[in-house]
């Protein structure tokens, strides 16, 4: 192979090698590094993550392309994604320092985190269904491994038992899926799924509805969603909420690619990614509304918003907007699942509903952010997730899906129920407990985290204008 051509492979990748290369590095140094100093793996992460946002600046420029014989792409949407990823995963790191400071072992935590968004960065980029099986196993594989980190927990184990036991039939339904469109197909790059044979139709459907269980497990989706209250609950808590958010975005870039390139005549996707968004988010909503403890509340308020996402997705080649409103959905969703799960590390992981009466008074930074985030879910302007929820229903509508609309409305006035009975206390009842902090650098990111929402809900309309060339292949 020539030279050449392996330099300019390696430039289309940069990013994704300066993570490679980083968590490589942070492994060495948490190696050598003594008790006392592993906490400086997290600085060499951060340094990381920020390469590699600096690096990903020249691909939401440049136009887009697809580079190593087709199975991944260097576009404006998989840019997106990897700066949402990178700063998610940044954000994650400041909360995990002083979260993991009494764990003496702790350095190569930040390596697992690395390589976990790199996973979720191969997703939003992949082209191919041989690159989504890597994709998904490197995010799954370290997932694994994060939400069982605290190892002295039972309910750390139990949490991670559960994601463990999940993603393994849903991986292996998803590779079993992979190998039919193979057979099908003829090749794995998702150029071939227009040409799949008329004959093949019963045959294509199974196979491409055993892809799409194992996207629905790393979105958080009906029917395979089941561990996402239980890792929200037992998983470290900076953990859960980069657990929660990170590996869905990229997964939502590429579920976006997959179904754009399957023949939705003969295949009927959009329909069955419609009833998915309806089922997921009613059974989220229906859910959080008999919590008492708040992780566990954001653990199924995160099954209802990856119904929102899929709106968008069933939209997709029926609304020019799709692609713009799920890429939005995504900067509105991160940062919000991030702020709620930033005030729960901020305040030691005290996460009993019963804790929280009296939050505004003494701590009144993490009570606005916690609210912001909350108001983002329910979708309250000026916040970005009134400006998503506003793409999506109208999305929605375009798409023919008038009744998922609907359902849409029902379920955020439901939500508003659940949020209510938390934010209510926090600001109109006594406290019942003094309640320590970790620290002003967790404080930061989580009200800078929070304060997102706002920024990005005052520039969505340049926004908007920026994601509307983002559409896959531009």
């Amino acid at each position: 192979m020539p030279v050449a051509t392996m330099a300019g492979w390696a430039a289309d990748v940069i990013a994704e090698l300066s993570v490679v290369a980083g968590g490589v590095v942070v492994l060495l140094y948490a190696l050598a590094a003594r008790r006392g100093r592993q906490a400086g793996a997290a600085w060499i992460a951060l340094a990381t993550t920020a390469v590699a946002l600096a690096l990903t600046v020249p691909a939401l420029i440049e136009p887009g392309r697809l580079t190593f014989a087709g199975t991944y792409a260097r576009d404006h949407a998989a840019a997106i994604a990897r700066v949402i990823v990178l700063l998610a995963t940044a954000v994650t790191i400041v909360l995990s320092v002083p979260w993991f400071r009494r764990d003496p072992r702790h350095g190569e935590y930040y390596t697992l985190l690395l390589y976990s968004a790199l996973g979720a960065m191969l997703l939003a980029g992949a082209t191919s269904l041989s690159e989504l099986v890597v994709a998904m196993l490197l995010s799954s594989a370290t997932g694994f491994v994060l939400a069982a980190y605290h190892r002295r927990s039972s309910a750390s184990a139990e949490a991670a038992i559960k994601y463990y036991l999940v993603g393994a039939l849903a991986n292996g339904a998803m590779l079993m899926g992979v190998a039919l469109l193979y057979g099908l197909a003829g090749g794995t790059t998702l150029d071939r799924l227009p040409g799949l044979p008329p004959t093949a139709g019963p045959v294509a459907a199974v196979a491409v509805a055993l892809v799409m269980a194992g996207l629905m497990f790393k979105v958080g989706g009906v029917p395979v969603h089941v561990w996402v209250p239980d890792v929200a609950q037992g998983a470290p808590v900076p953990v859960a909420g980069f657990l929660l958010a990170v590996p869905k975005v990229g997964a939502f870039v590429f579920l976006a690619r997959f179904v754009l390139a399957l023949p939705a005549q003969e295949l009927g996707w959009a329909a069955m990614v419609a009833v998915g968004a309806a089922a997921t988010m009613t059974l989220g909503n229906l859910a959080c509304l008999w919590q008492d403890d708040v992780r566990r509340l954001l653990g199924w308020s995160a099954v209802s918003q990856t119904g929102y996402g899929l709106m968008a997705v069933a939209a997709l080649g029926r609304s020019d907007l799709a692609m713009v409103a799920l890429l939005y959905f995504l900067v509105a969703y991160v940062p919000g699942n991030l702020a709620a799960f930033g005030v729960v590390t901020t305040l030691r992981g005290r996460t009993a509903l019963a804790d929280y009466p009296g939050l505004a008074d003494q701590h009144r930074a993490e009570a606005a952010a916690l609210a912001l985030s909350f108001l983002s879910f329910i979708g309250v302007p000026p916040l970005s997730g009134f400006v998503a929820k506003l793409l999506l229903f109208a999305v929605a509508i375009q798409a023919g899906f008038a009744w998922l609309a609907v359902f849409a409305a029902v379920n955020t006035v439901i939500s508003i129920f659940y949020y209510v009975r938390v934010l209510a206390p926090v600001y109109f009842a006594a406290a019942t407990a003094r309640m320590r902090t970790l620290g002003a650098a967790a404080a930061s990111v989580t009200v800078a985290s929070a304060a997102a929402l706002v920024i990005t809900g005052v520039l969505a309309q340049p926004l908007v204008a920026a994601f509307a060339a983002a559409a896959p292949g531009r």
